[in-house]
């Protein structure tokens, strides 16, 4: 049951993030991209950089900032899945970058508590998307 929850709590993040960025003018491209190792969340374009968006929502900070939550670990899985992305559309030569939205939610609140980091880290590896 605690599975259900937290992913009907990440999904009304998910979509409460895209609708923070487009506020922000964004344009949202995609979103729960789903790759060969996983999903990104958010995919979207800010002027003409594309920016691959990891959501991460969270009732409160007792466990932790949800930043602290996008470990070396998950950023290169996002990495490879975003190049995968670019791969796929033909968009090697655009520039992007990784983006983080933390959403805290508490139970019974109307409004979150959002945080955007841009350019919040930079791509692991080495290759085109890494120069």
């Amino acid at each position: 049951m605690a599975g259900l929850l937290n992913r009907l709590l990440g999904n009304k993040g998910e979509r409460r993030a895209a609708k923070f960025l487009r506020s922000r003018g964004f344009r949202i491209l995609a979103r729960q991209s789903s790759g060969r190792l996983g999903e990104i969340d958010l995919i979207a374009l800010d002027g003409e950089t594309i920016v691959f968006i990891e959501v991460k929502t969270r009732r409160s900070n007792v466990a932790g900032h949800p930043v602290e939550a996008i470990t070396p670990t998950k950023q290169k899985k996002l990495t490879a899945l975003a190049l995968a992305y670019l791969k796929r559309h033909g968009l090697l030569e655009h520039r992007a970058r990784f983006d983080v939205v933390t959403i805290i939610w508490p139970d019974g609140s109307r409004q979150p508590e959002i945080e955007h980091y841009e350019n919040a880290f930079e791509p692991t590896g080495f290759g085109q998307m890494f120069s």
